[in-house]
């Protein structure tokens, strides 16, 4: 191992985020901010071409909205949770308030679209730092925003 490889070992990549929103302004306005931040992002407009892009990559975090055209949230998630359990699933809606996940969606975390960025960086963070082998607890090398 080089020196270079050594110093390289102890960094952890960012995850993978695949953005599933219907609104393009919202979805590039999401994609700048989590490029910004130094994640790998990937677009799609819809469940349906969710569904496809999870064929080709399978993200470490899944972001999408719960009101979409052709396939929703609500019918997507739980599809993502069968199939791909180890993908951290965040929903998102204008149509909830508050930080809870909304009952009956199937997502690990709930960010309500127009509120702080910050909060949705810091959900991000959060899931991105889950041991999702350990039940969804946080790795005990994860350092967490506060």
């Amino acid at each position: 191992m080089t020196a270079n490889e050594v110093g390289n070992a102890g960094i952890t990549r960012k995850p993978n985020i695949l953005i599933v929103e219907d609104n393009d302004q919202i979805r590039h306005l999401l994609c700048s901010i989590l490029e910004q931040s130094g994640y790998n992002v990937r677009p799609v407009s819809d469940g349906v071409a969710a569904l496809e892009e999870l064929r080709v990559e399978i993200p470490d975090i899944l972001l999408s909205d719960l009101y979409m055209p052709r396939m929703s949230g609500f019918e997507l998630l739980p599809v993502v949770r069968q199939q791909f359990p180890m993908t951290r699933v965040v929903a998102m809606s204008s149509a909830f308030s508050g930080d809870a996940v909304p009952a009956g969606v199937a997502a690990d975390a709930f960010y309500p679209k127009g509120s702080n960025v910050g909060a949705l960086l810091q959900i991000i963070a959060t899931m991105a730092c889950l041991d999702v082998s350990e039940s969804y607890y946080p790795s005990p090398d994860c350092v967490l925003l506060s």
